[in-house]
């Protein structure tokens, strides 16, 4: 009488090899992703400390934006020369919504970063961008495009509370002469970068990586070059310095790494990691800027730093774990 299970066993063992390859696939995919992320945001971390260097001595705010810009919208047009995907199709409503999204985000997160950092120390900075994931999963829920989780939110408030210490412990000094201020202008600066994340990871499901950055780097380029026109605020003696100064060295990093490999690798995590997940690398900025700067001197040891940045580690292991689990594939019964 229990003789049907035997007949359906065949299909249910060939079932399994299906779903074998389609989780090492995922795996792979989540490792590249996970990978090029923590290459990209080491050289992000790197990138505060290089920026606090430059700034306000070698260039400003408004200088720092058009050249990072400029050299990116450069380097993806490249790479979308060399390399073009014949299979996309890109409207011209994509371009001009990608157009906006540099304007407004790109444009808008990078100098407002700068200006932070122009007042602020590394650290202090890096914490804030170290709450992008925190803004991006908020957004989410606004978007109503991710779902509660007790985890994630676990680790959400752990890194809050994280970043919130750190904050309250800060003080004025030699490197930070406007920390208010500076940390104003990093909170602004994590939220427009938070927003550009989700919407660049809708149009990554579409779009190739170079598309996607040249559109929204030109953007950001086009809006930085007719902000130096309008105030007249043009400051680079970094440009003057010599090629093999160490001003120029330091720019010549930034404009590399950051400014385009750095974004570069971001789109390729982004089109196999959440962008939520994305966004809590952010915390591996926070640690990078902190062992430079204590290092170089850009700012002072403190056991408050230490506990805050032991929590945004918590936050980042918790919040992934809970990632993992809500796109683990179900196992057929």
């Amino acid at each position: 009488m229990n003789n049907q299970p035997q007949s359906s066993s065949p299909t249910s063992s060939s079932q399994n090899p299906t779903s074998s390859a389609a989780n090492k696939v995922s795996k792979k995919g989540r490792l590249v992703g996970n990978v090029s992320m923590f290459v990209a945001k080491t050289f992000s971390g790197l990138n505060e400390n290089a920026l606090k260097y430059l700034l306000p001595t070698w260039m400003n705010a408004f200088t720092g934006v058009v050249l990072r810009l400029g050299f990116g919208s450069l380097f993806f047009w490249v790479i979308g020369w060399i390399k073009p995907d014949k299979t996309e199709k890109i409207t011209m409503s994509d371009r001009l919504w990608l157009l906006l999204t540099g304007i407004i985000c790109v444009f808008g997160y990078m100098f407002t970063l700068l200006m932070g950092l122009t007042y602020t120390t590394p650290i202090s900075s890096s914490i804030f961008i170290a709450l992008q994931g925190t803004v991006v999963y908020i957004i989410c829920l606004f978007l109503r495009t991710d779902r509660l989780s007790f985890g994630r939110l676990i680790g959400i408030f752990l890194g809050i509370a994280g970043a919130l210490i750190c904050i309250l412990t800060q003080k004025h000094s030699e490197v930070a002469s406007n920390p208010l201020l500076g940390n104003i202008y990093c909170f602004i600066s994590t939220f427009l970068f938070s927003a550009y994340l989700v919407i660049e990871k809708k149009f990554l499901k579409r779009l190739s990586n170079a598309t996607v950055s040249k559109y929204t780097f030109s953007g950001g380029c086009l809006a930085g070059i007719v902000a130096v026109l309008i105030c007249g605020n043009w400051f680079a003696p970094v440009l003057s310095s010599g090629i093999f100064s160490t001003p120029f060295l330091v720019l010549a990093f930034v404009l590399v790494f950051p400014s385009s490999i750095s974004y570069l690798l971001t789109d390729v995590a982004l089109k196999r990691l959440p962008a939520t997940v994305v966004g809590l690398y952010a915390n591996w900025i926070l640690i990078v800027a902190a062992i430079v700067s204590y290092a170089l001197g850009q700012d002072k040891f403190s056991w408050w730093q230490l506990l805050s940045i032991a929590l945004i580690i918590g936050s980042v292991f918790l919040v992934e774990s809970a990632e993992a689990k809500d796109h683990k594939p179900q196992n057929a019964k």
